[in-house]
């Protein structure tokens, strides 16, 4: 395949590049496209350009399908449906910038799942890095002001954000029970299924809302970019990397897309980095590099 011609460093430093350009792009055709409708037209176009490569999969593995349906709907529905939409919804009411920070958190979000619901014992390493990146979420939606956290006085943009770190940091714990007889292209043909037919009521009810797109070359490119780069590409790029490097090691370069989100951001957007974002950047970071360097209990 052309991409194993690549180094698989360069191809996991693009897809943190797709993977932020998709937050930008968002932020900036706000209004001329609901959140909801980002999402639906996505994935609906990703699985159209998908649907060729995975189709043969899915139709062989269907008795499997059908047997494992109930973790594959909740992780279509997480994973797909209400992390990307819940993420645009975001994007609505805070900046890139933001959006991409605290992204970042999604590391230290799986331990604390793992350890409140599913009873993993957590070292006192990880305890702390857990503890200090959520000072660093706290001061990014409190922008820096600790008033504005006493009196409720957030963004609700970091909020819905933070809701689909959530979404999605949930998805990745519950991907343990992802039937391993699966093969990659059913499963994810089928998440993405799941994901669209769960989006699809929601974009019905926001277009009886009234919330129409306005349909040019703005939106179509954003639409072909969305459906192209973050989605298509960057997931077979990740998969081709992760197999020749490890998971570990690829891993480490999901923090890129702090930076890139940001310079993005700065150049297309006009938004400014402050010293908040600089302060809850160290502080998400510090609290990553503290629970990853912890050995694990037991």
């Amino acid at each position: 395949m052309p991409a194993q011609r690549f180094s698989p460093y360069l191809l996991l430093t693009l897809c943190a590049l797709f993977w932020a350009g998709n937050w930008v792009i968002a932020r900036g055709i706000q209004g001329l496209m609901s959140p909801v409708a980002m999402a639906f037209w996505r994935w609906l176009a990703a699985l159209l350009i998908l649907l060729p490569f995975v189709a043969k999969s899915m139709h062989e593995q269907w008795p499997l399908i059908r047997r494992s349906w109930k973790i594959l709907v909740l992780l279509g529905i997480l994973g797909v449906g209400a992390f990307n939409t819940l993420t645009y919804t975001g994007l609505k009411y805070t900046t890139a910038t933001n959006g991409v920070l605290l992204n970042s958190v999604i590391p230290v979000l799986i331990i604390a799942i793992n350890f409140t619901f599913l009873g993993n014992r957590i070292g006192w390493r990880q305890g702390i890095g857990v503890a200090v990146s959520l000072c660093g979420i706290l001061a990014i939606i409190g922008r820096g002001d600790p008033g504005a956290l006493l009196s409720l006085r957030l963004n609700p943009g970091d909020l819905w954000v933070l809701t689909a770190m959530l979404a999605w940091s949930v998805y990745t714990v519950c991907l343990r029970w992802r039937p391993a007889e699966l093969s990659s292209r059913a499963f994810t043909g089928t998440l993405i299924v799941v994901g669209v037919l769960a989006i699809l009521p929601l974009f019905a009810w926001d277009f009886a809302q009234g919330h129409t797109t306005t349909w040019n070359a703005t939106t179509l490119s954003s639409v072909a970019y969305f459906a192209v780069f973050p989605s298509v590409l960057a997931y077979f790029f990740w998969n081709q990397a992760v197999a020749r490097v490890g998971a570990d090691r690829a891993g480490v370069f999901l923090h890129l897309m702090p930076l890139f989100g940001t310079a993005l951001s700065i150049a297309f957007l006009g938004e400014a980095l402050l010293a908040f974002h600089f302060a809850g950047a160290a502080l998400i970071f510090s609290g990553i590099f503290i629970a990853s360097r912890a050995r694990r209990p037991g």
